[in-house]
């Protein structure tokens, strides 16, 4: 016994010492992370906001990754050069005002960081989501940004992708042209806000300039790899052509 103790001890030191180098990457309280993760475990089913894809979970293959941006805009991992780490190909598109239900938030606590596979976002929380009537194994990850420090801070990181309202009925209203585009994750000129919002997602990045009485914007997106220009409110024009 004495010996299979002093086997042991090591291990256990090792774990301890991980476990100090690798601090909590959460700013919330132990019993705010309680609540929140309770409050979104309990809630209704919610509606996604703009279409998203499905990637593979970069090295997890338990998960897969949901997106509003293409594999080639993702940037929550970086390979041992510095440069962003592709989640993978798309495997699925889900079209906007889908209803899911989060099963769990899950923060990068110390424990839990150590526990994930090394080339994923690892300190980042991370939200389990699956498709409302649907029991398949593998969740849905919708990544949120790091370092939310209040209630108020997570809901608000949710909300680029999740409504508590279904707007099937705003869908529904816009002609065929901008539903189907939507459901590809395409913009079409003349597109308006709220439907390119549907589609591409939130920008990284918006500008809004005054041209007369004219009101001005550009999107810019991830990478800046996608623009779009609005006059009005409206899609004049985009980069690149989808």
């Amino acid at each position: 016994m004495k010996h299979r103790a002093s086997l042991l001890l090591p291990a256990t030191l090792a774990l301890g010492v991980l476990l100090s180098r690798c601090a909590s990457y959460s700013a919330l309280a132990p019993e705010e992370r309680g609540q929140v993760e309770q409050e979104l475990r309990r809630s209704p089913p919610r509606y996604l906001r703009s279409s998203m894809y499905v990637t593979p979970f970069f090295g997890d293959g338990t998960k897969k990754l949901l997106t509003a941006l293409p594999p080639d805009e993702v940037d929550l991992v970086e390979d041992p050069g510095g440069r962003p780490l592709s989640p993978g190909a798309v495997e699925q598109l889900i079209p906007a005002g889908t209803r899911v239900r989060v099963e769990q938030l899950e923060f990068p606590t110390a424990w839990v960081v150590a526990s994930r596979i090394l080339f994923t976002p690892r300190t980042q929380p991370w939200v389990y989501v699956r498709l409302e009537g649907e029991s398949t194994e593998i969740p849905f990850i919708l990544v949120l940004p790091p370092f939310l420090r209040s209630r108020t801070g997570v809901l608000a990181a949710l909300d680029p992708y999740l409504l508590q309202q279904s707007p099937a009925a705003r869908l529904e209203s816009y002609p065929s042209l901008i539903r189907e585009a939507i459901r590809q994750k395409h913009a079409v000129v003349d597109m308006p806000t709220d439907a390119l919002e549907a589609s591409w997602g939130f920008p990284e990045r918006k500008t809004i300039s005054f041209e007369g009485a004219n009101r001005l914007e550009t999107w810019v997106y991830p990478g800046h790899k996608r623009r779009a220009y609005l006059r009005d409110g409206r899609v004049e024009r985009f980069e690149p052509a989808s």
